[in-house]
């Protein structure tokens, strides 16, 4: 089980150091030695004014940001123009699209790239670039730029109710269209010369990041979508999921639309390492698919492997469990916050992402600790979803996995997948019975230590502190 750090010094992997990049820092103010006798009490008068000042007043920690608050407007606009992303000409295939954005949530992904944002812009290289793409018209980096029709007018031939000027008729053959000359590329400023990166001014988000919080938001809907009908779910948020609302077959075919509409809006963002980096993710999300079906019906569906041999407690056991985690969970988050500094104009070797990379898997990873061992404490009222779900999948998480290291009776019931009557009752007792939450607990807080200690090397904002907070705040949830 690998666990991702940065250091003060430097971000250590298997094969690679990065160099630490030097980091602005306010001066501090000198004053002189006159200018410090002028403020200072005379001697004289020194034990009269310590009896006669007041006490001072207690000292209190500063308020932290809460991280929502911090950019609640940003995600309030987010959601409302997400819902334009997800039109199709057919009404029933809008209505699965847009299902579960229309249900609370916690919205925690976009809220990863929209703080890490802006606690980047302004350090990366080629952050000048990227600003001044997001306000030169052609560029590609405008709002308007970004908002135009997912399908492009001059290649559209199929029917859109929203582009009935560009949507060609399929009674008659289609017709050659003449293109249109091309528009010359505005040539951006040249590079300004400083000696240390530097925050931009104010707290900033480029509209390209914006774009980029919305498409990690319906990958991850995307996902939930295809997952509920895997999982036969019928909750989902403390509503009838997708599937129980309208079938296995539109469900499917949602999450597969909704990851159509992403392909074409990552692919405006102009940089092919964000493409690269999110186009993983939902590769990523499907390995850790057939990592959990493996382990579930893997002779069933013939993919049976190394996984499906007789399990014991040990390493390959949570080496695959957390591996399931990292694809599954952390990914979009790593690579998510990844790709949000990239579009800030972080250069190659510039450690920013690559704190952005170590804190989203960390916390990724933690977060997914949390979310299996409240399948054991809360209930269906508070999660939304089924309690023992995980249970009654087959699917052995931490706390059982600790269990079995104390109850080895745990194991005949983790190698049958549960499937007899009684097993999932006696398997949730025997979680009780030991120190397994509290073991998942401790681990998925080991993991949020880690996320906040690379944030370290990151200067002061009100960002930072936000995405400090979230640490605390991934770990304590109940829901």
């Amino acid at each position: 089980m690998r666990r991702w750090s940065v250091t003060a010094a430097r971000v250590s992997r298997q094969n690679s150091t990065f160099t630490r990049v030097p980091i602005a820092r306010p001066a501090r103010k000198c004053y002189s030695v006159q200018a410090a006798a002028q403020v200072r009490p005379a001697a004289t008068q020194s034990s009269q004014v310590r009896e006669n000042a007041p006490a001072p007043p207690p000292t209190t920690k500063p308020k932290r940001p809460d991280p929502h608050a911090l950019v609640a407007s940003e995600l309030k606009q987010l959601r409302e123009t997400l819902l334009n992303l997800l039109g199709s000409s057919h009404p029933s295939l809008t209505d699965i699209a847009q299902y579960y954005f229309l249900q609370p949530s916690k919205q925690l992904r976009p809220l990863l790239v929209l703080l890490f944002s802006q606690a980047t812009n302004g350090l990366g290289g080629r952050w000048y670039e990227k600003k001044w793409a997001s306000e030169c018209e052609g560029a590609g980096g405008r709002t308007e730029e970004l908002d135009r029709p997912l399908t492009r007018p001059d290649v559209l031939t199929d029917w859109n109710p929203n582009m009935p000027d560009y949507s060609a008729s399929f009674a008659t053959t289609f017709s050659l269209r003449p293109p249109q000359p091309p528009r010359p590329y505005p040539i951006p400023p040249p590079e300004p010369t400083h000696d240390v990166p530097t925050l931009a001014a104010t707290p900033s988000l480029l509209p390209t990041q914006i774009r980029l919080a919305q498409i990690v938001e319906m990958i991850h809907v995307a996902s939930l979508l295809h997952d509920d009908v895997i999982d036969r779910s019928p909750l989902r948020r403390g509503a009838p999921s997708a599937p129980a609302a309208f079938g296995n077959k539109l469900t499917v075919l949602g999450g597969d639309f909704l990851l159509g509409r992403t392909s074409t809006a990552l692919s405006r963002l102009g940089s092919s390492e964000a493409v690269e980096l999110i186009a993983s993710v939902i590769a990523n999300l499907v390995e850790g698919e057939i990592l959990q079906l493996k382990a579930i019906h893997g002779e069933d569906l013939g993919i049976s492997g190394e996984e499906n041999v007789k399990p014991n407690v040990g390493q390959d056991n949570w080496n695959i469990y957390m591996q399931k985690n990292y694809m599954k969970t952390a990914s979009l988050m790593a690579k998510g916050a990844r790709a949000a500094v990239v579009l800030g104009g972080c250069k190659e070797g510039e450690i920013w992402k690559e704190i952005a990379y170590a804190y989203g898997r960390n916390l990724g990873i933690a977060f997914q600790l949390v979310d299996d061992l409240l399948d054991y404490e809360a209930g269906e009222g508070t999660l939304g979803k089924p309690g023992g779900a995980d249970l009654r999948l087959g699917l052995a998480t931490a706390p059982a996995l600790f269990a079995w290291e104390e109850h080895p009776e745990m194991g005949p019931l983790i190698e049958r997948k549960f499937s007899q009557e009684g097993d999932v009752d006696l398997a949730r007792e025997l979680v009780r019975r030991s120190s397994g939450v509290e073991r998942t607990r401790q681990l998925a807080l080991s993991y949020a230590d880690k996320a906040r200690e690379v944030l370290g090397l990151l200067p002061d904002s009100e960002a930072k502190s936000a995405l400090e907070v979230l640490t605390e705040r991934v770990v304590k949830r109940t829901s």
